[in-house]
């Protein structure tokens, strides 16, 4: 095996990728509710994917590869906010998912 500068950089960001996930698993764990969780995780798998994508593009033979690697970054950071969204409103207390939003032109001050 000959250590090529693509080889060091791919090692390099995907050691730091699997540390950034090895990370968001530890705040799934550890966090004692769901909003802390889902922060934990997504802003830390979403890192990790994106330091292992980075680590990966010196490897690939062709830019439609490169391009396909960062099309699924992308697909997975979309994804991720979208079903933490749906899980952290399902999380919520009913009073506060029925209650109706405070606008800009609100006179009371905020819910009542």
């Amino acid at each position: 095996m000959t250590f090529s500068f693509a080889n060091v950089f791919t090692i390099a960001f995907t050691t730091f990728g699997l540390a950034f996930f090895i990370a968001g698993t530890v705040g799934l764990l550890r966090f004692p509710d769901v909003h802390s969780r889902l922060h934990a995780l997504t802003k830390a798998d979403n890192l990790g994917l994106g330091l292992m994508v980075l680590g990966l593009l010196p490897q690939t033979d062709s830019v439609w590869t490169a391009v396909k690697l960062l099309l699924v970054w992308a697909l997975a950071i979309l994804a991720a906010g979208t079903t933490s969204q749906l899980i952290a409103r399902a999380a919520l207390p009913r009073e506060l998912r029925d209650a109706p939003e405070s606008g800009p032109h609100d006179t009371q001050g905020g819910r009542a």
